[in-house]
């Protein structure tokens, strides 16, 4: 009886500390793609902005 309420304990708090963990997972996903997102956008409005200049 004892080992199995050290299980179930053992998994509330691996649940509990997952949750943040996944969290964090995810904001730095968010941020990686959010700053991936406007580094291309500034790549592509350079190569632009190049284009031009050499067109005229």
């Amino acid at each position: 009886m004892a080992r199995i309420l050290l299980i179930v304990a053992a998994v509330i708090v691996g649940l509990m500390l997952i949750g943040p963990l996944l969290g964090f997972a995810f904001t730095l996903l968010k941020w990686g793609l959010i700053i991936g997102g406007v580094a291309l956008a500034v790549m592509f409005v350079s190569k632009w902005v190049k284009s031009n200049d050499h067109a005229h």
